[in-house]
């Protein structure tokens, strides 16, 4: 194999049969090293690169690093689809223009709710009939109900002219489906996949997809904590452990991942993937059990192998652009609006404690990085260095009535707000923690480290779930995941009102 950046991988047909070469370097135990050289101990001549040999059917995978090709994305041609609908009104009848476009607006925007715009493996119109069905008739009798309603006319005419555009929508759809299956069985859009697991199940969704190339995937090979016996490699072969996996998808170039069944433990799987390197590719799940009714449940499948589309969580991007202007805005004008707020909270801390309004304390931010948080001091000062490896300060005897108030109230929080303008925080996210127990708790709770994947937040889902204090670290940080997981700018805003209802209740710490 060369190292100058050409990467093949030739697979051809007969049934289990491997050829004389790589069966004699599998005999002695040797295999290709990770960077694409022959080992010092498996020295292959050009004639033994490693081949599999099936039936008749010859398949080239042919990869070179830095050589990408345009992707074809399936969302925007199916949204194109809709919008000719636009023209047909246009040609139609002009007269009753802004009611059609009403009402195929409305059309779209259901289609997107339902997810009908989102790429899948298994392109089936009749599949998708029913659910495209039942959102243009309900848009088309909101429409209707509306002109009944308001003009007090016959709307005949206007349903006539929306059932003949639902139906050239269902047509059009029909349309893009047939030329993106074509343009996958060209190979036009192709996407390297690799498995990840090496049992049977592996070997038969890589022979589904050898056979059927419309699903767009093209396999390259498995990875699994283990070798799996010669027998089962006969479409996916092995390319190396999972402890290699990165590097492995990187080497070839792979953007999709089908996880099915192998030798590696599920809670290792979990912190595998939530690494940051699969947050760009997308990631596939055989489910378990899934010879019993799944397929509704899936949403996707190959051949008859449900399959679950593991939504890619983007930690950076235009919404998470969205959440920092958004913290910026609001940030600034919560400072402005709280001014007098604040100004009473320092006075008042003066006035008990004397010098030193602000807390100063090191905190875990991002990616494990320190920074300096702010608060108003609700005790007295204390050893410098104490604070950092106290845990709970309920009852301590130096946090006066002042205090006790600001930390009732979350008052003591408010010059966080800062923070947020600094960039150190935003205002929903994971709550930061001091190094000392981020080091115990990552020790004790393997999941804990996983919630510096996002920026640590002014308020957070396991605060306003009751998940304050002395309560569980290990319960905390799974309610941290599964913010991170779900995110969305509307969990941001539910967090916010149930974060208000708990100051309005005192419930601060």
């Amino acid at each position: 194999m060369s190292d100058r950046g050409s990467r093949r991988h030739v697979v051809r047909a007969s049934r289990g049969a491997v050829t004389e070469g790589r069966s004699r370097n599998l005999a002695r135990g040797h295999r290709p090293a990770l960077d694409g050289t022959p080992s010092s101990t498996a020295r292959l001549e050009d004639d033994d690169r490693p081949r599999v040999v099936h039936d008749r059917l010859e398949v080239v995978h042919d990869y070179r690093p830095g050589r990408s090709r345009p992707r074809m994305q399936a969302r925007y041609l199916l949204i194109a689809g809709d919008l000719s609908v636009a023209l047909f009104y246009i040609l139609l009848h002009p007269a009753n223009l802004r009611v059609l476009l009403l009402t195929l607006a409305l059309t779209m925007t259901l289609f997107a709710s339902g997810h009908l715009y989102s790429p899948r493996l298994h392109l089936s119109l009749l599949d998708e009939t029913p659910a495209l069905l039942g959102r243009m008739a309900t848009s088309i009798g909101v429409v209707a109900l509306f002109l009944a309603v308001s003009s007090g006319r016959s709307v005949r005419h206007f349903l006539v002219l929306a059932s003949l555009g639902a139906l050239l929508q269902l047509m059009m759809r029909g349309i893009v489906f047939a030329f993106l299956r074509l343009a996958r069985k060209r190979g036009l859009v192709s996407h390297r996949t690799v498995f990840l697991g090496g049992g049977m199940v592996t070997q038969k969704l890589a022979a589904t997809l050898r056979n059927h190339p419309e699903y767009g995937l093209r396999a390259v090979g498995c990875v699994d904590r283990t070798r799996p016996v010669p027998e089962t490699e006969e479409v996916a072969p092995w390319l190396g452990s999972t402890d290699q996996l990165e590097q492995i998808l990187d080497m070839h170039g792979v953007n999709i991942l089908i996880i099915a069944f192998g030798n590696e433990k599920e809670e290792d799987l979990v912190a595998l993937i939530r690494q940051r390197a699969f947050a760009r590719r997308q990631v596939f799940v055989v489910p378990r059990m899934f010879e019993m009714d799944v397929a509704q449940r899936a949403g996707d499948h190959i051949g008859a192998y449900p399959i679950v589309r593991l939504p890619r969580r983007a930690l950076s991007g235009p919404s998470w652009r969205f959440k920092r202007a958004f913290d910026l805005v609001v940030a600034s004008l919560a400072m402005i609006c709280l001014a007098p707020v604040l100004l009473a909270c320092a006075i008042a801390v003066r006035l008990e404690g004397g010098r030193g309004v602000i807390f100063r304390q090191v905190r875990i931010g991002k990616d494990g990085e320190p920074f300096e948080l702010l608060k108003f001091r609700s005790m007295r000062p204390e050893a410098p260095g104490d604070a950092d490896v106290t845990w709970n300060i309920k009852g301590n005897p130096r946090v006066g009535p002042v205090g006790r108030v600001l930390r009732k109230t979350s008052l003591d929080e408010l010059p966080q707000l800062w923070n947020i303008i600094r960039g150190d925080m935003t205002i929903v996210g994971p709550r930061p923690e001091r190094p000392y127990f981020v080091e115990q708790f990552s020790a004790d709770f393997p999941r804990y480290p996983h919630r510096h994947r996002v920026p640590v937040g002014l308020t957070g889902l396991a605060q306003v779930s009751g998940l304050r204090g002395d309560t569980s670290i290990e319960d905390r940080a799974r309610y941290d995941n599964f913010y991170i997981e779900s995110w969305s700018f509307w969990l941001d805003l539910k967090v916010l009102l149930r974060t208000v209802r708990e100051v309005v209740r005192g419930g601060g710490g």
